[in-house]
Order: structure tokens, then C-alpha cells, then sequence
């Protein structure tokens, strides 16, 4: 199993950043995907980035130039770097890993959500 806990997550005003973090525990595979997705009220939960162990990253089309995600392997802790927010970032922010094995997910994991504020 594998437990992953978020923080940093608040309010902001429009232009401003967040940076949020999540560590993660547990058993985690040498070959992993971490990644944010973020759910507004009334709306699906889409990606907002992720990254692979090896450090590829992928970003939704709504965030690239303003957010960066980054990891830190010796701490198993994903990062969001979140500058010049807009009001539409607005959402509960989810944290996930998924572990492969012979290019297969074995494991589905999230955390628990953190709120992101963001006034106009």
C-alpha cells in the first residue's frame, strides 16, 4: 500500500502562486508516474500535470507556462509549482502515484485533496 499526504494549499489572489507538496510512503515501484489532478465543484477531475520516475513531465494544455511539476525521489515527495493563477484554478487539488511492473500498473493511489482558493 502506499499513503500520500498534501500540503500547501490555500488561497490566492489572481497573479499570484502556490506550491504544493506531497509525500509519499509505502511501497513504491522503481518505475512510477506521480501526478496532480485538480476537480471543480460540478465539474470531472481532469490532469493537471505528471511526471514520470525518470523525470518526463506531461502538462494539460490549461496550465503549461504557469505551473511546474517537479519530484524528489530521495524524499518521494511531487511538487506543484503554481504561478500566475487564475480564478479557473480553483478546485480541490488530488495527489496520485501509479506503480508499473513489465509496463503494467499495478497500483492506483491518491491522496486525500487539498482546496485552492483563487479571488479576482
Amino acid at each position: 500500500q502506499v499513503q500520500l499526504v498534501e500540503s500547501g494549499g490555500g488561497m490566492a489572489q489572481a497573479g499570484g502562486s502556490l506550491r504544493l507538496s506531497c509525500a509519499a510512503s509505502g511501497s513504491i515501484f522503481r518505475f512510477n508516474v506521480m501526478g496532480w489532478y485538480r476537480q471543480a465543484p460540478g465539474k470531472q477531475r481532469e490532469l493537471v500535470a505528471h511526471i514520470v520516475s525518470g523525470g518526463s513531465t506531461n502538462y494539460a494544455d490549461s496550465v503549461k507556462g504557469r505551473f511546474t511539476i517537479s519530484r524528489n525521489n530521495a524524499k518521494n515527495t511531487v511538487y506543484l509549482q503554481m504561478n500566475s493563477l487564475k480564478p479557473e484554478d480553483t478546485a480541490v487539488y488530488y495527489c496520485n502515484i501509479k506503480n508499473y511492473e513489465l509496463g503494467a500498473m499495478t497500483g492506483d493511489y491518491w491522496g486525500q485533496g487539498t482546496q485552492v482558493t483563487v479571488s479576482s
